[in-house]
């Protein structure tokens, strides 16, 4: 997640104040850890939607990507041709961008690649996982948007043939599934 709307109130949310569906997004999912193939896909596909564009438009189309992306299942996303292609332009329901329709197509293909020499996404995106920090940042300003991990994530998974996948949606990635807890000091969810 790259854009910020943030509390800045003591014991505030450090995102997602105000707006139901972004709220129950900040205290259940974001900075828990994720696994699993399907999942992994999904935050992967939907921080490459997400580009351009505030995470909560996402938010609120998400339940369709899930749909016409067979609940991120590879081997399902992998299969699908460019009549598929075509079909997602047409439906307003997500966000219809051809390249990063056609990239999470991509993706799903090389995650079934990985299957192919019994890898799995699981096992190498939670090898970048960098040791915990100990303590949580006070401000957003304190937050990085790349870190060497996610660079070396972005390089590995681009290796693979992940595509619309760079060092700053790695990082956004590595926050929404736990591999890094960036929950403010002030903020009142625990992750761990």
């Amino acid at each position: 997640m790259t854009d910020q709307t943030f509390g800045s109130t003591p014991s505030a949310r450090c995102f997602g104040d105000g707006d139901p569906l972004y709220e129950h997004y900040h205290d259940t999912e974001w900075g828990l850890p994720v696994h699993g193939e399907a999942a992994l896909l999904e935050r992967i596909a939907l921080e490459g939607f997400q580009s351009g564009l505030s995470w909560l438009t996402i938010l609120r189309k998400r339940e369709a990507f899930r749909e016409v992306f067979h609940g991120f299942e590879p081997e399902l996303v992998a299969a699908m041709g460019p009549d598929d292609v075509e079909r997602l332009l047409a439906d307003a329901r997500i966000v219809r961008n051809r390249a990063k329709i056609e990239a999470t197509i991509g993706n799903a293909r090389a995650v079934v690649a990985l299957h192919a020499q019994g890898r799995t996404l699981d096992e190498l995106f939670w090898s970048f996982a960098p040791p915990p920090r100990g303590v949580r940042l006070a401000t957003w300003t304190d937050v990085p948007a790349v870190t060497e991990e996610s660079t070396a994530m972005a390089k590995a998974l681009k290796k693979e043939g992940l595509r619309f996948f760079g060092p700053t949606t790695a990082y956004a990635a590595m926050q929404a599934c736990g591999l890094v807890d960036d929950h403010l000091a002030t903020c009142p969810v625990v992750t761990g």
